[in-house]
């Protein structure tokens, strides 16, 4: 009892003093420093918790300045935040604001982020990395811990300590209107070991990482954010092609899907509401012992079927530890609250999900101090180091698809360059010491650079320069590449930012050999396709 008092004590103030930066002790710390000497202080410490106190630790809410984030904590004790472009002006401001929420609650909170890089980027002062589906392509598992790491350090040095990545959903619907290069890849194998390692790469950060959007989303043409997905999947398909990233990722929390899978859950609830997908499949099937958070409650996916004071006790009630972003949280909290002192939600089922939040808060660091220094916060992101680390992610990852008659690389050409971003490109590829001319007719070969223009699209574009050999790169989707018949060479950089922008120059210039192969099947090629030279 002496051991648990004083680890109760101690986590009351986890989130530290921000003015002095004092550093709180673990509560779980046992005097020989092994964690399996460690008592289990959380069901004692969750006991001496009021149920207004348990319930506000469900919930994971927007935030606006700092003075609005300290009363919503004062009212309503929320258990984490999320942040959104407007909490992120700068590095000096975001540490400011999150050392204010975390010295206004008496447990340390979980400060979150949509933050996987390439396509879903939140945080505007941090280095740009290519997505997953670059990392895909490069099979560098060393790749995607890397570059996790080094977005979790940036991250962490502003007081974020939890991001809502990575994706592990397995990309295998062309047509996919809200994953698609968010994903590793098609294949499952090679989706869930980079998903492992980008999970290492944010703990070692000191960050918790998200696997999302359980039970799988790959497989779907439905936006869930404006409709409700069907994914037709039966239980052997599911276990063979979704299931294996969320199995093995070893992440800290997993975040669930509105989407319906009949036949995993015929009762047409999403998956976020449903007792036999989280609680069923994820915690019994899969063995997921840490914290399952819900999808926005905003989304319109999760809205469709129940009302805004409905939804939050069923997905509870199914397994969900997390609520975020309820669209009203007083109408939340306050639903919540009455199911748990009418016994709709069972007190067990409350207890355990506070347990599990907390136990996810001990395992990054989160009781032994949250302060950060907003002086130094400018240097600490957006690095050299880094941007030398995303300039090599990028190069890894340029697939060359096709190359008929050699005419990659271009050293030596004199190449007309058109199409999304072009102006960059053109530059890139004169720095890379290749000659461009603003005139087809002047040109040796023509490139045509895509950014999701579809298949149709590229292909319209692509007949239009016939009169030259034509290489076509595509800059988002690689599916941009699959009717590009009349194409001579073609190449895929699944991104578009300044670091993928020169490893494509890099590769088309011959001064770096392409080494990526696809992760997902493109024009007509499968997985695994890729040439050098």
């Amino acid at each position: 009892m002496a051991a648990f008092a004083l680890a109760a004590s101690l986590a009351g103030c986890g989130g530290g003093d921000a003015r002095a930066g004092r550093r709180n002790a673990e509560p779980t710390q046992s005097s020989s420093g092994s964690s399996s000497a460690r008592p289990d202080w959380v069901p004692g410490y969750v006991a001496k918790l009021s149920t207004p106190e348990k319930v506000g630790q469900l919930f994971v809410p927007t935030v606006g300045s700092a003075s609005q984030g300290t009363e919503m904590i004062r009212k309503y004790h929320v258990g984490g935040v999320i942040y959104f472009p407007e909490n992120l002006r700068s590095p000096r401001s975001t540490a400011r604001l999150s050392n204010a929420l975390q010295k206004a609650s008496k447990i340390p909170m979980l400060i979150g982020v949509d933050e996987e890089q390439g396509i879903v980027s939140r945080t505007p002062f941090v280095t740009r990395f290519p997505g997953n589906m670059t990392l895909g392509a490069s099979r560098r598992t060393e790749d995607a811990r890397a570059a996790a790491q080094a977005t979790g350090a940036e991250l962490r040095a502003v007081g974020i300590n939890q991001d809502y990545a990575p994706d592990a959903d397995v990309n295998v619907n062309p047509a996919n209107p809200v994953i698609g290069i968010r994903s590793f890849g098609a294949d499952p194998g090679l989706v869930a070991r980079m998903v492992r390692a980008a999970v290492s790469g944010y703990q070692q950060a000191g960050v918790a990482a998200t696997a999302k959007h359980f039970p799988g989303h790959g497989d779907t043409d439905t936006d869930s954010h404006t409709g409700l997905p069907v994914i037709k999947h039966d239980r052997a398909t599911w276990e063979r092609l979704d299931a294996p990233p969320f199995e093995t990722a070893g992440a800290d929390a997993v975040m669930s899907a509105h989407i319906v899978v009949p036949k995993l859950d015929g009762s047409g609830d999403p998956a976020t509401l449903s007792k036999n997908v989280l609680t069923g499949l994820l915690r019994k099937k899969l063995g997921f012992q840490g914290v399952i958070v819900t999808d926005s409650l905003q989304m319109d996916g999760v809205r469709e079927k129940y009302s805004d004071r409905v939804v939050p006790v069923r997905a509870i009630n199914a397994g969900a530890d997390q609520l975020l972003m309820p669209p009203s949280l007083p109408v939340a909290y306050q639903a919540v609250l009455n199911a748990v002192n009418s016994g709709k939600i069972p007190a067990s089922r409350l207890d355990d999900a506070v347990a599990r939040i907390l136990r996810l808060k001990q395992n990054r660091g989160l009781f032994r101090g949250t302060h950060v220094d907003p002086a130094k916060a400018d240097a600490q992101v957006d690095t050299a180091q880094h941007h030398t680390l995303a300039r090599s992610v990028a190069e890894h990852g340029v697939t060359v698809v096709r190359n008929v008659g050699d005419v990659l690389p271009l050293k030596g050409r004199t190449v007309y360059v058109t199409g999304a971003k072009s102006s960059q490109v053109g530059a890139a590829l004169r720095a890379a010491g290749v000659k461009t001319t603003g005139t087809l007719g002047q040109a040796d070969v023509a490139l045509l650079t895509t950014l999701n223009s579809g298949a149709s699209g590229t292909a319209a574009q692509t007949r239009s320069l016939a009169s030259k050999p034509t290489v076509v790169a595509a800059l988002g989707a690689p599916y941009d590449l699959d009717k590009a018949d009349r194409a001579k060479a073609l190449v895929a950089t699944y991104s578009s930012t300044p670091p993928a922008i020169t490893a494509l120059a890099r590769i088309l210039s011959g001064q770096a050999k392409p080494t990526a192969k696809l992760p997902v099947p493109v024009a007509g090629q499968p997985l695994g396709t890729g040439l050098t030279y």
